[in-house]
């Protein structure tokens, strides 16, 4: 594929010596055979006359669009075929005061405007150095455009919500090159379907505004951090303490709390900094060779000035028999968040078999969740040089005061499974000669966790960040989707924004209504 005529920034085909580096992404070891992570050209465009360029020249030449913020889409969804043109978009908007501005005055309160080329770690900086805050994920190399389309879970999922329900205004460049802003109730539907529908497929988006929360109006919350060195029956008993409060639907809103499981050489003093002067019993065990496996626990309380206190007994049963603890800490909010970001781009230099799953129950505590599922992930964690490292990341988001449930009442967005009670993020890294056995590991875990029977969910319930499996959308969108109206919505507001083909670049895409079919992978 030749490169675009007029187009300022970098351009990168299969030809050229840095090719590998630019197509290489978050999935790419994991799927080493794959062709939708091979693009026949990328861009990385300079500004939005270069997108208008590559969406003209795409249209004229009946090539499609694959768009990437940052990469780190578990199936690599974000690339695509030798057919088409990835969109790279790490690096076109950064400047800051345009791409990354405060907006203090905003007459739907405090927001920040922010483009989708940030990092969540340089998201997050600029957001506590202005003494605010809003809920988004733990990894410090996800980017904004593909976090923000897809929900942009993890902190303060129960007590804010997801990073979309509080976005106000989208800013996009459509399939024939026209720079819009969308809005909630937005007469194409384009609100509803991008933040939700599958990313990248309604438009580019650029730039979103989002309403934010002043650290000094929730002053008194509190947080603390706890490392546990890994055995079952710690684990099992960590577990049963987070069912019980996944379980109670009349949990306070303003509790927050994920568990994490890391297998031995983690490096874990680096995936929690500012914990290594925290070692309580034994000053070598950072040092150790191998490091131990861990267990993670991330506790919070945000106040919200009604003079209600947090429980102390809650984080001190997460925090007991801990080998390193910050304690309970009174922090502003966003300090606070800081300490759940994880530094590192990635846990093991090692591909992957991951799997995300959803639930709504609320019977975690009595039907033998917390054992099933520490003796599944022990069945990686226990073994020595079995070429498997398991990162669990385990989180509560039910009741209901959970904002988590209750934002999803304002049906302004498409995001489903808002009913969830918890989240389990089980990802088994491997040598490549494993591969086998830690695709056997997950299967048999699928098939004890969900269905009728499932110790986990009665039904499969995936995300769209976390996908795994089949990679054709329109074959399991009911584990993405829960109705069919929802589903059938966003086929037809895909019409209206994509009536050539320009976005579907893969077949993990909602289809357009008129037409199922997607281009070559």
């Amino acid at each position: 594929m030749e490169t675009i005529q007029d187009v300022q920034g970098l351009q990168f085909t299969p030809a050229d010596p840095d090719y590998a580096k630019q197509r290489d992404q978050y999935a790419s070891s994991s799927y080493p055979n794959s062709s939708h992570m091979n693009p026949g050209l990328i861009v990385q465009p300079f500004d939005v006359a270069d997108i208008k360029l590559v969406i003209e020249h795409a249209r004229e030449n009946n090539i499609a669009i694959a768009i990437r913020s940052g990469g780190h889409q578990y199936s690599g969804a974000s690339s695509t075929s030798s057919n088409n043109i990835q969109l790279d978009l790490r690096n076109t908007f950064k400047r800051r005061d345009v791409d990354l501005k405060y907006l203090p005055d905003h007459p739907q309160g405090p927001s920040v405007r922010a483009s989708v080329s940030y990092s969540l770690d340089e998201f997050h900086t600029f957001l506590a150095s202005n003494g605010v805050f809003v809920g988004h994920g733990q990894c410090s190399a996800v980017h904004l455009g593909g976090h923000v389309q897809t929900g942009g879970y993890g902190l303060l999922g129960r007590s804010f919500g997801l990073l979309a329900d509080s976005v106000t205004s989208l800013h996009i460049v459509d399939h024939a090159g026209v720079q819009r802003e969308i809005t909630p109730g937005d007469p194409s539907d384009l609100f509803f379907a991008i933040l939700g529908g599958s990313p990248g497929n309604f438009g580019v988006l650029t730039h979103f505004v989002v309403k934010v929360q002043r650290d000094v109006d929730h002053e008194g919350s509190v947080g603390m951090r706890a490392v546990h060195l890994y055995n079952k029956e710690k684990l099992a008993t960590i577990l049963g303490y987070l069912a019980n409060t996944s379980d109670d639907v009349d949990f306070p809103r303003n509790y927050d709390l994920c568990v994490s499981v890391m297998s031995e050489n983690c490096e874990f003093s680096k995936a929690v900094p500012g914990l290594e002067h925290k070692v309580r019993r034994d000053l070598d065990l950072l040092k150790s060779d191998p490091m131990p496996p861990v267990i993670f626990v991330f506790a919070q309380f945000v106040s919200f000035g009604d003079g209600v206190a947090h429980d102390p007994e809650w984080f001190e049963r997460f925090e007991k028999g801990s080998i390193i603890t910050t304690g309970v800490e009174t922090k502003p909010v966003s300090e606070l968040m800081r300490q759940w970001i994880m530094p590192r781009a990635r846990e093991y230099p090692f591909p992957y078999v991951k799997r995300t799953y959803c639930t709504n129950s609320t019977a975690l505590s009595e039907n033998g969740w917390a054992q099933w599922a520490t003796d599944r992930m022990d069945a990686i964690v226990a073994p020595k040089n079995n070429g498997q490292f398991l990162v669990a990341q385990i989180q509560a988001f039910g009741g209901k005061h959970s904002m988590f449930a209750r934002n999803g009442d304002k049906k302004s967005t498409a995001f489903s499974w808002r009913d969830t009670t918890l989240c389990m993020v089980l990802d088994n890294f491997h040598l490549p000669e494993n591969r086998r056995d830690a695709e056997a590991w997950a299967q048999k875990t699928d098939d004890q966790a969900n269905g009728p029977k499932g110790m986990f969910s009665a039904t499969d319930r995936r995300v769209l960040w976390g996908s795994y499996g089949n990679f054709n959308l329109d074959a399991v969108w009911r584990t993405y989707y829960e109705d069919e109206e929802k589903y059938e919505r966003l086929k037809k507001a895909r019409v209206l924004a994509d009536p050539d083909g320009t976005f579907t670049p893969n077949s993990f895409c909602v289809p357009r209504a008129v037409d199922s079919t997607s281009r070559p992978m």
